[in-house]
């Protein structure tokens, strides 16, 4: 009999979204092909009662990593800790996971890239040997103790992968990839997550939202709770389609998923910079933003969207973006005229 693991969770973790999550991977929308995978690796793990193979997850954020993270022990029937590679500063911060690692328990690194190097380095024999090295005195009173752990499963998540050690990333036995979302995916994900939300919304509602939420489940789940208070607030509380449209404008999301800062950058890199092409900083200046906050935060969606390409030169507008805009008729590098179109 199958039983149901214990939950150790920082509070960090305890939040609304995790509600929304599914429970069991056989629950989850999306990621099929790697959900084929891992089923049968948790398959094969529970019927010859070893632990599972180490797991590394990659991807941008919000796509499920820590979903899978989470219903992979509860598939398997064992406990499971979380940690973040952020707080793992020394290796003394990971002896009390990898001592109360029972067996065939499952230990989660959130952000696995942002632990030190020494820190990996300590986790190359517990992931091997399932063992560790510890140093007790100093100078030549020291002595070393070898310690002897239960074997456990270790599933990292990341979202900048070129940033791990090429021997810590060898260590994992399986990789995954997780990719971005189809808009059918993410109706459906809306929808089931409506009924959890306990509002009633339409197909073409949920749609609405799986359109603008630009491939992400978390995206959409946000994108639903906004539509939610805004169809109890200004409506009956049922989110039919020009509600859930009513709500988006609000928020400032359009059509395709823009919100008011990408729109800016557009417009800003159009009238100032003729359509670009313009480097980062100069844009980000501009903008009175800083160059990282457009890398890391605005430029990735543009990007993948088609809207903007990267030239040796800079930052340049697509003919979609101009079109996006109302300005398909302006060639780019040219600005007559432009500024009264974003008055």
């Amino acid at each position: 009999m199958t039983r149901e693991p214990i939950l150790q969770q920082p509070a960090e973790f305890k939040d609304d979204d995790r509600d929304l999550r599914p429970q069991h991977m056989q629950e989850m929308v999306g990621q099929r092909e790697v959900y084929a995978r891992l089923e049968i690796a948790v398959d094969a793990a529970s019927k010859r009662d070893e632990p599972l193979g180490h797991i590394l997850f990659d991807g941008p954020p919000g796509l499920g990593k820590t979903t899978f993270a989470m219903c992979i022990p509860r598939d398997l029937g064992v406990r499971f800790q979380i940690a973040s590679g952020a707080a793992l500063a020394a290796p003394k911060d990971l002896i009390p996971y990898l001592t109360n690692a029972e067996q065939r328990s499952v230990l989660f690194i959130d952000e696995i890239h942002r632990m030190p190097n020494a820190v990996e380095e300590f986790l190359y024999p517990a992931m091997e040997d399932f063992r560790i090295d510890l140093t007790l005195g100093d100078g030549v009173n020291a002595r070393t103790i070898n310690m002897q752990l239960k074997p456990f499963t270790l599933i990292g998540a990341t979202t900048r992968t070129g940033l791990l050690s090429a021997p810590l990333r060898d260590r994992f036995q399986l990789r995954e990839h997780l990719d971005f979302y189809s808009t059918d995916e993410l109706s459906e994900i809306v929808r089931r997550n409506a009924v959890k939300l306990q509002v009633e919304i339409d197909g073409e509602a949920a749609r609405e939202i799986a359109v603008r939420s630009r491939g992400t489940p978390r995206v959409a789940n946000n994108r639903l709770r906004w539509v939610r208070d805004y169809a109890v607030s200004r409506a009956d509380g049922r989110a039919s389609l020009k509600v859930t449209k009513d709500a988006l404008a609000m928020q400032g999301i359009d059509p395709l998923g823009l919100d008011r800062q990408d729109r800016k950058y557009l417009k800003t890199l159009a009238r100032v910079f003729g359509g670009g092409p313009a480097g980062v900083e100069a844009i980000a200046h501009t903008m009175n933003l800083a160059p990282d906050t457009l890398i890391d935060e605005v430029e990735p969606y543009l990007l993948r969207s088609e809207l903007v390409v990267r030239t040796p030169r800079g930052r340049k507008m697509t003919p979609a973006a101009l079109d996006h805009l109302g300005l398909g008729d302006v060639p780019p590098g040219s600005t007559s005229g432009q500024p009264n179109l974003f008055d």
